[in-house]
């Protein structure tokens, strides 16, 4: 498990990280969404032992990150930048590389993962695209069979293609192995179909974590038509959370937030003439949390 307890962290005036709180659970794929600048990153280099915070604490299975080599030996972190041995490395040095540092380096799951991507262990790193870089990240990072991986924009330059491999191995990574995944992303339908657990980033804080599942089921839109007019007010008197409320004559739609078979039981004792619930998208579920939060979404992402 790790734990980032009231954790700030600055660069000068500029403050990165401010009093940031979050659990993030064993053997799961966690997302954290948010603007370049909102402390994704930083956040990455915290859990990894890189930064020291200023205040707070960043714990590993009950063990400080920053200057503990055992806990450090149990993380690999996938920068948005790759990190070059030289000029001239390849990308079997690389591997190589990454073998001296983490002893449970398995060659063998290299081999197959370049294969997959259709790279060559000779290829000289700095002759990659930023998408062949990324894979070659993607790669060297699962090689390692660390039981955390850590990973920032790794899907940032990829094709829709590689994408979707390089997704498929982080899946197979948590449930062949019970590997904790973070994935960093300023893209919320980046993440949509990837993670378990969601995070929002925004100014150094999460200001929202939740189960993905969770978010999906607990919010939801109904279109309802009536013979006559409805107002908000009568549906909340009902005990619906409604977090949105648009009607047109005798049209009515909704934003419910709750339990989905108690809504759609009050709703029908109305009698309408039509009714239809309908799911609503993720990014559709994080624009209405985050407004009732009192954060404006186009603000965040």
């Amino acid at each position: 498990m790790i734990e980032i307890t009231n954790v700030s962290k600055g660069f000068g005036k500029n403050l990165a990280l401010d009093q940031m709180s979050c659990t993030i659970p064993d053997g799961c794929i966690f997302g954290m969404v948010g603007a370049n600048g909102a402390g994704k990153s930083t956040l990455l280099r915290l859990i990894s032992g890189i930064y020291l915070p200023d205040e707070g604490s960043v714990k590993v299975n009950g063990e400080e990150v920053y200057d503990n080599p055992q806990a450090k030996a149990s993380i690999v972190f996938s920068s948005d930048l790759m990190r070059l041995v030289s000029n001239g490395a390849t990308l079997k040095r690389m591997a190589e590389f990454y073998a001296s540092v983490y002893k449970n380096f398995s060659f063998k799951k290299f081999e197959h993962l370049a294969g997959i991507f259709n790279l060559k262990p000779g290829i000289r790193v700095r002759a990659m695209s930023k998408g062949m870089t990324k894979q070659a990240q993607t790669i060297l990072s699962l090689a390692c069979c660390t039981p955390i991986m850590l990973f920032d924009e790794t899907f940032d330059g990829l094709d829709p293609i590689a994408r979707n491999v390089a997704k498929k191995l982080l899946y197979r990574e948590v449930c062949d192995n019970g590997t904790t995944i973070i994935v960093t992303s300023h893209s919320l339908r980046e993440l949509e179909d990837t993670c378990d657990q969601l995070a929002m980033v925004f100014k150094g804080r999460i200001v929202l974590q939740s189960d993905v599942s969770e978010l999906k089921t607990k919010l939801f839109k109904v279109q309802l038509a009536f013979d006559a007019e409805h107002s908000r007010e009568e549906f909340a008197e009902m005990g619906l959370e409604v977090l949105s409320f648009n009607k047109a004559g005798k049209v009515v739609t909704l934003i419910l937030k709750g339990d989905r078979d108690e809504a759609e039981s009050k709703l029908n004792a109305m009698k309408p003439v039509l009714m239809e619930v309908l799911p609503l998208s993720l990014e559709e579920v994080f624009t209405y949390e985050m407004n009732v939060m009192g954060y404006k979404f186009d603000e965040i992402d």
